[in-house]
């Protein structure tokens, strides 16, 4: 039996043009929900095949954000999983001094940056993409 035409239109994949690409990912709210939705969304990237062996992913926390780091949030062998895939976890130092967060209360092998949203604007100059999932608070 021949399947029914889609009434919506049908796009072609996109397929890689490059040897590498660069993602930034930037994480400034906190809460479960948005660090769940910022995490899967870099997961995902991770495993699409087209881009097997071809991506830099760096997520970069800032603000409230930070708590994707903090030590008691439960997502540490997540975090450390994207670590080995080399991801590169980045904290803002203004956040840290800014909302006083101490160093120690965050998980020891991420990577703090000067500002994180001068880490972001490096990346974009370099050619990376610039990913900031909207907070699920957001889209209610």
């Amino acid at each position: 039996m021949a399947r029914a035409a889609s009434p919506y239109p049908v796009a072609v994949p996109a397929e890689p043009t490059q040897a590498q690409y660069g993602v930034v990912f930037q994480l400034d709210s906190g809460g479960d929900a948005a660090i769940k939705k910022t995490l899967a969304n870099i997961e995902n990237l991770l495993k699409d095949p087209r881009l097997k062996g071809k991506v830099t992913v760096e997520l970069v926390a800032n603000s409230k954000g930070y708590q994707v780091y903090d030590k008691n949030n439960g997502f540490g062998e997540r975090l450390l999983k994207l670590k080995e895939h080399g991801v590169i976890l980045a904290q803002c130092a203004n956040t840290l001094r800014e909302l006083h967060v101490d160093r120690k209360a965050l998980y020891p092998f991420i990577t703090i940056v000067p500002a994180g949203v001068g880490e972001i604007t490096l990346r974009q100059a370099q050619g990376w993409a610039y990913i900031h999932p909207t907070p699920p608070s957001l889209m209610e």
